[in-house]
C-alpha cells in the first residue's frame, strides 16, 4: 500500500463509528470553523474604499457610491456594509436598490436607517 492509502486509513478511524447524520454534523462544524474567521474578518475590516467598490458593483456611479457610503459612515453603519444598507434600506420602503440608495443620497434620515438595525451604531 502507498503511503497515502495508509494515511487515510489511519486518519478516518475516528470517523467509521460515526452514523450518517453523525458525519454531516461534524462536516458542518468543520465548515463553520474555516468560514467564521473569514466572515469575522469582513464584519472587522471593511473600509469606504471597500463599501464603494460594493456599492458601485450594486450599478451606482462612483460619485453616488461615493455619497452612499459617506451617508452610511456618519450613521455609524459602515461596519454593517453599505450593500447590506440599501438592502434593508430598499426592504423596508419597498424600493429597488437604486431608489434606495438615492433616498440616502438625498438625505434620508440617519436614525432611521439606524433603526432598520436596532438603532445599533
Amino acid at each position: 500500500m502507498d503511503t497515502i492509502t495508509v494515511d487515510f486509513k489511519g486518519r478516518r478511524d475516528h470517523l467509521r463509528a460515526m452514523s450518517d447524520e453523525e458525519l454531516k454534523t461534524r462536516f458542518w462544524e468543520l465548515a463553520n470553523n474555516l468560514v467564521e474567521p473569514l466572515a469575522e474578518l469582513g464584519r472587522t475590516h471593511t473600509s469606504p474604499s471597500i463599501e464603494r467598490s460594493i456599492v458601485m458593483r450594486m450599478g451606482f456611479t462612483s460619485p453616488e457610491a461615493k455619497a452612499i457610503v459617506t451617508k452610511v459612515e456618519e450613521a455609524g453603519l459602515l461596519g454593517k456594509g453599505a450593500g447590506h444598507i440599501l438592502l434593508k434600506v430598499s426592504q423596508a420602503d419597498g424600493l429597488n436598490t437604486r431608489k434606495a440608495g438615492e433616498s440616502i443620497i438625498a438625505g434620508r434620515d440617519l436614525a432611521d436607517i439606524r433603526n432598520l438595525f436596532g438603532g445599533a451604531r
